[in-house]
């Protein structure tokens, strides 16, 4: 009787041991013991600092309401069946931004600027794309990702960033040699509407049949600086005051043109620029024709994930493409409980006086 209980005990030892090893097995797997785990939480208190500013986002948070149309010329058409590309006109809306948290930053002392807009026709096949003048990313993964953020964040005694924290970032980095050849010779232009900007992250198109194509686009502007408005540089929204007189009379415009890469191109790598010998087609011009501000305007509710394309559109494997729309949830969720609370206090007050 002992030999039997002392064997099933044996038996639910063995078992227990084996459930154990499963259950941690797929706990592993799931990266709940990464040490590499990052969460969406993460990145945005990275980006947001010490300084919240309640109801705005949490990266670029300096911006303008824009609206126009996307006046599609139909050559896209055999690569994509997204109905926006066939010969039409789509309304968007967008905005304009320069990088960092702060919404009252100066407007000129900002290192990137920004173009997003939501694209949406009668078939309410919605198309969401963020770009940045910059061609290409620094890394290819959100942990390094994360890591030159951190690099890049102001020192807490000297509030500014430690050039010896970059420069050692950078060196563990070779892959960052393109992004910082850019940046070396990047040279700010004097206005939104003269920047090029870029998709950065790749993309796939589906044709009717199938079939896929990566690619990444630029918006090129038609716009020169012989045709703009003097700026005025000594005001913190001088890309906005400069913006608005654009509208006045005037339609900003951009061509929307696409690179195709072939075989030799991974769509999944950011760090690389492609070759500008690559086959290159222009879909279409971008009209922008108004402007309002972004505090109660129709921008400021919008969240512009990269992540939600038509059918037509395909999301490359790219990590930090896919790490992305993550990230820009977590900073709408916040900014957009941030606004609610504010409005409840606001209607608490009224109800208040009004008693």
């Amino acid at each position: 009787m002992k030999k039997f209980q002392n064997s099933k005990l044996a038996r639910i030892l063995l078992l227990t041991i084996i459930m154990t090893v499963v259950v941690i097995t797929i706990l592993f797997l799931a990266g709940k013991f990464s040490p590499q785990k990052l969460t969406a939480q993460q990145f945005v208190n990275l980006q947001q600092g010490d300084n919240t500013h309640a109801g705005f986002r949490r990266a670029h948070a300096k911006g303008i309401c824009i609206f126009g149309d996307f006046e599609s010329n139909g050559n896209l058409a055999s690569y994509s069946s997204a109905t926006l590309f066939e010969k039409r006109i789509s309304p968007f809306i967008g905005r304009f931004s320069i990088a960092g948290s702060n919404p009252t930053a100066p407007d000129l002392k900002a290192p990137v600027r920004s173009l997003a807009f939501v694209l949406n026709n009668d078939t309410n096949q919605e198309w969401r794309v963020a770009m940045n003048t910059p061609p290409v990313m620094a890394v290819t993964n959100p942990y390094d990702f994360f890591e030159q953020i951190q690099a890049l964040s102001p020192d807490p005694i000297t509030k500014k960033p430690d050039p010896e924290k970059i420069k050692a970032f950078f060196k563990e980095h070779p892959e960052s040699k393109a992004f910082n050849d850019w940046k070396a010779n990047y040279v700010p232009t004097n206005s939104f509407a003269t920047e090029q900007y870029h998709s950065i992250n790749a993309f796939y198109l589906i044709d009717k049949s199938g079939h896929k194509q990566a690619v990444r686009w630029v918006a090129v502007p038609q716009a020169t600086k012989e045709s703009l408005p003097k700026l005025d540089v000594d005001s913190a929204d001088a890309l906005q005051i400069q913006l608005s007189k654009i509208l006045k009379n005037n339609t900003i415009k951009f061509d929307l043109v696409f690179t195709l890469a072939n075989a030799q191109d991974d769509e999944n790598n950011p760090t690389i620029p492609w070759p500008d010998e690559r086959e290159k087609v222009t879909a279409g011009t971008l009209n922008i024709i108004s402007w309002e501000a972004q505090q109660n305007g129709k921008c400021a509710d919008k969240n512009f994930d990269p992540l939600v394309l038509p059918d037509g559109i395909r999301a490359t494997a790219d990590p930090i493409l896919r790490a992305r729309g993550a990230a820009y949830a977590e900073s709408f969720r916040r900014r957009a409980k941030e606004v609610l609370l504010g409005t409840q206090e606001i209607v608490r007050s009224q109800v208040g006086n009004e008693q």
